[in-house]
């Protein structure tokens, strides 16, 4: 009994005198890569299931028919031919002088365009069918609608016509909601810090070249 304690007692002193084990340090760097190679193994696994699903489901793949390539490869190449004529003999570009003023609208689809002509609607923020918007003419702008006459219809607009626009297609944001702009109260009630008034010429030259009126 006694040497059976005292082994105990040994052991335990044994025990204690030894080292406690070093854990093994792993860097930082290869957790955070660990774990963003998780993240990815699971959105891949997730993607793969959705794909799955959907093939299950019976949807057919989207893919283009060859006569839509054709169709924008042609439209492309009349694109490039005639900005390159346009700069081997560009035409005299005579600046109006009664108007200071135009309205654009877009009217045809631009699918398969030069990115040049792409570009140039963008910066006239016609990017939907049928939208329109003034601009100020100036020899930039005048190139800018050479560039893109195709695809835009444009002219001069004169009070009547700015009015009768602005009563049934233009729109202001009140209170983050789309309201038809209809008369001077509702200007004055919620855009007087927007000086114009749809009775005023001046505002009308100074101040709508900025907006743009869209097809609700």
């Amino acid at each position: 009994m006694r040497g059976t304690v005292r082994a105990n007692i040994g052991e335990g002193v044994m025990a204690e005198l030894e080292p406690p084990k070093k854990i093994p340090l792993v860097p930082e760097n290869i957790l955070k890569k660990r774990k963003v190679y998780q993240a990815i193994k699971a959105n891949q696994a997730k993607q793969a299931l959705l794909d799955k699903r959907k093939h299950q489901s019976g949807k057919q793949i989207r893919f283009k028919r060859l006569e839509v390539f054709l169709r924008d490869s042609q439209r492309k190449h009349r694109d490039d031919v005639r900005l390159r004529r346009m700069e081997h003999k560009p035409g005299q570009m005579i600046m109006p002088d009664e108007h200071k003023l135009a309205f654009v609208v877009r009217i045809a689809v631009i699918k398969g365009v030069s990115p040049r002509v792409r570009h140039v609607i963008q910066r006239l923020r016609i990017r939907k069918i049928y939208s329109g918007t003034f601009v100020k003419l100036t020899p930039a702008s005048l190139k800018m609608l050479q560039t893109v006459e195709p695809y835009v219809a444009w002219g001069y607009p004169n009070l009547k016509s700015i009015r009768e626009l602005i009563l049934k297609r233009g729109h202001a944001k009140i209170k983050n909601k789309k309201v038809a702009l209809t008369d001077n109260v509702l200007i004055e009630e919620h855009l007087a810090h927007t000086p114009f008034e749809l009775d005023s010429d001046k505002c009308f030259q100074r101040k709508f070249w900025k907006a743009s009126i869209c097809t609700p």
